[in-house]
């Protein structure tokens, strides 16, 4: 039986080396462009045709817009409909990249450490950027609030720069974290039912308590597979309300 964490191994598809670099296309490259792909077609096909009374595709686009366009509108308050194109985008990417990995023998990108902090990094270099741009030197009051005895400077500063710097670790974590823990549950339990059921008498009966657990976990994950892409979404609505608002 293969290990559980086997399904997380990236391989080469077309090897690529350039200057000494291994930029080879794996199978996570693989499905980061099926999630655009279909993202952007599912997209496409919801408002080609603009029913008046939408069908189903329309129906869905349009909620799925209004329900990001509400998020960035309350999390990211004035100023925030500029950034809404690119929550929309990342709440899709991240959340076709979870699903596709619910299907059987696929890959699931989100589980690599690299492809999280990656998006977490970008995201925390914008708004960081965004903040110098809009508040110049005043940006660097965000790690001393107004009204805060200077007293506590010492203690506050350095305790606010640590949390500020490790956002980009706990976004990445808690994507990466929650599919590889579900994925890695999952693969044990189909593991159990495959050895109980190879074995003897009234042995195989026992494979039903795994098949069930199995049959929860699937549920459980597609929640997560929601869960975590809006997670991520609305943590980047909140570094953009403080980049542009500061507190």
């Amino acid at each position: 039986m293969q290990s559980p964490v086997e399904q997380f191994t990236i391989k080469n598809i077309i090897p690529i080396e350039l200057f000494g670099y291994d930029i080879s296309f794996t199978n996570a490259s693989l499905f980061m462009i099926l999630s655009v792909i279909i993202s952007t077609s599912f997209l496409y096909l919801g408002i080609r045709k603009k029913h008046l009374v939408p069908d189903r595709f329309q129906n869905s686009v349009e909620i799925l817009y209004l329900f990001i366009a509400d998020m960035v509108k309350e999390n990211v308050g004035k100023g925030g409909k500029n950034y809404f194109p690119f929550i929309f985008s990342l709440f899709m990417f991240i959340l076709m990249g979870n699903l596709l990995g619910m299907i059987p023998y696929s890959y699931t990108f989100t589980s690599q450490i690299i492809v999280t902090l990656t998006l977490a990094l970008i995201i925390f270099v914008g708004v960081t950027i965004i903040a110098i741009v809009k508040h110049k030197l005043k940006f660097f009051t965000y790690f001393f609030p107004a009204g805060v005895p200077i007293g506590l400077a010492p203690l506050l500063i350095p305790i606010e720069i640590i949390s500020y710097f490790m956002r980009p670790i706990s976004l990445s974590v808690r994507l990466f974290a929650n599919m590889l823990a579900g994925h890695t549950m999952m693969k044990v339990f189909a593991g159990l039912i495959i050895m109980m059921t190879s074995a003897s008498g009234i042995f195989k009966i026992g494979a039903l308590l795994p098949l069930i657990a199995v049959i929860g976990l699937t549920g459980l994950e597609f929640l997560v597979a929601v869960l975590q892409a809006y997670v991520f979404s609305i943590l980047t609505c909140m570094y953009l309300h403080d980049a542009l608002h500061l507190h």
